[in-house]
């Protein structure tokens, strides 16, 4: 595995041509504001206390340890659904494991920078991917474009979708988890927290997936079919393959029914064949290390959508310098592959 990029995603192709503008984002933690969209919602009786979070400069994992140090409980008692950024004013929930125990008054916690925005019981814990997607609002500033090119590049992304990468975010501050992948596949008893590893593993994966993605998007197939490709269902992990592509098919594609796939590897056999098997085949002969490592480790094989496609993407210019986006994006999905295919910000 050779040394990763301080930016691993900074040369990924885009779909859509260079940005049409540029700007600052997160020049105050509220320009970038999240909130989850739930997948269900507490029932209001069980052992496990869900608490609705409004957090400002403090990393998901940080919060956990601050609830398990309030409820008296270990950290691995306190589970979540997803990872927030910490540069930003989001609202997620977490979950702690309180059996036959009161709950403390969650309002002690209470900080310019913590809320608790509500509190209820259910009888399960809240588990990794728990969770529809997310509601983004994003505030640009110092905006500098062309006011057509900017409406046409929304509208086409609002029509098209964007390519699903990764964000920067997944491979840590310089490119650091893949440094500790590259670390780990050199010396797999090498000493890593359970959360250490599980980081440092999704980012090995998703520098591959990125790759394949990136050769298909220069190739102008990442919202295309192909024969022998794998397409996923829209809102699921479900996926078939096509061994070949009819008008029907390409009608469910252009109605954002179905989407290709890309490849998050793993132990087993890819599903893909034909062009698609070729291409997947050829990009990651470049991550032989990665590939054993992966294997090595235990994972399996999945697919993950090339195309992201948004819900209810709005914007407004309150001003010239300033641009106000407001879309939702699915669980596993990164506002900031959507932001590339539309400005560079400093």
């Amino acid at each position: 595995m050779t040394a990763p990029p301080d930016n691993p995603v900074q040369d990924l192709a885009r779909a859509w041509g260079e940005p049409v503008a540029s700007g600052r984002l997160r020049a105050v933690p509220e320009d970038f504001q999240v909130s989850e969209i739930p997948l269900l919602e507490p029932e209001g009786e069980g052992e496990h206390a869900w608490l609705l979070v409004r957090k400002r400069l403090q990393n998901t994992a940080d919060v956990a340890a601050l609830l398990a140090r309030c409820a008296g409980v270990p950290l691995r008692d306190v589970s979540y659904a997803g990872l927030k950024d910490r540069q930003a004013v989001t609202e997620q929930w977490f979950s702690v494991h309180l059996p036959g125990s009161t709950a403390p008054d969650w309002s002690t916690l209470a900080s310019a920078d913590i809320s608790v925005l509500r509190a209820a019981r259910h009888s399960r814990k809240l588990r990794r991917g728990t969770l529809q997607g997310n509601r983004f609002r994003i505030l640009v500033r110092d905006l500098v474009t062309d006011p057509a090119l900017l409406h046409q590049r929304l509208e086409t992304i609002a029509a098209e979708g964007v390519p699903n990468y990764f964000g920067e975010q997944r491979f840590g501050r310089d490119g650091s988890n893949l440094r500790t992948a590259g670390r780990l596949f050199r010396n797999p008893r090498m000493r890593l927290s359970r959360h250490q590893r599980g980081l440092a593993l999704s980012a090995a994966r998703s520098q591959l997936f990125n790759a394949v993605l990136s050769r298909r998007v220069s190739e102008g197939s990442w919202n295309r079919a192909l024969p022998g490709d794998a397409l996923q269902l829209q809102g699921s992990h479900s996926y078939f393959v096509a061994d070949a592509v009819d008008a029907e098919l390409e009608q469910r594609l252009t109605d954002h029914d179905v989407h290709p796939t890309g490849p998050l590897p793993g132990r087993g056999t890819a599903p893909v064949k034909a062009e698609p098997l070729v291409l997947e085949t050829a990009v990651l002969a470049g991550y032989g290390d990665s590939l054993a490592g992966l294997e090595a480790a235990g994972l399996k094989q999945e697919r993950r959508a090339l195309r992201l496609t948004l819900d209810e993407l709005a914007w407004q210019q309150p001003a010239a310098d300033t641009l106000s986006l407001e879309f939702s994006l699915p669980a596993g999905a990164y506002a900031t592959s959507v932001l590339r295919e539309l400005l560079s910000a400093g």
